[in-house]
């Protein structure tokens, strides 16, 4: 599971996701890539499904870039515990997205393939995406 090694403080405020993705939002490395369309958090669980979706569909061919890192810590108090006390304890680790960033890239495989496999790592998310490949292909 993806996951900072260290961070400064072990919890952190919320924060909000507004406006559009201004770094990230360009294919960079691969021919084609899986692009946010809206707000959202995806989860390390939610981003490592969504690669060995990928990987198993292209097989051994090609190479797969993720573009997105868990680096958010997410807290939560156990269940039936009361209000106030303080915040809860951390849980797991999500990366904040907004709509137009390029979430993963492939290269190196034909682009039906590619297609495919970025329309199944798209199910494991909880955004809406669209597939969009590099200008000149």
């Amino acid at each position: 599971m993806l996951q900072p090694r260290k961070t400064k403080f072990r919890k952190q405020q919320t924060g909000r996701l507004k406006g559009k993705a201004t770094r990230g939002n360009s294919i960079a490395f691969g021919d084609i890539g899986l692009k946010a369309l809206e707000h959202g958090k995806i989860s390390n669980q939610q981003i490592e499904s969504a690669r060995i979706a990928m990987i198993r569909h292209i097989r051994r061919g090609g190479k797969v870039w993720i573009r997105i890192f868990p680096d958010h810590v997410k807290t939560s108090k156990p269940l039936e515990v009361r209000q106030g006390k303080g915040k809860g304890a951390p849980c797991g680790w999500y990366a904040p997205v907004k709509p137009g960033r390029i979430l993963y890239e492939i290269k190196g495989v034909d682009i039906e393939l590619a297609k495919e496999a970025l329309k199944r790592a798209s199910y494991k998310l909880p955004i809406k995406t669209t597939i969009v490949v590099k200008e000149g292909l």
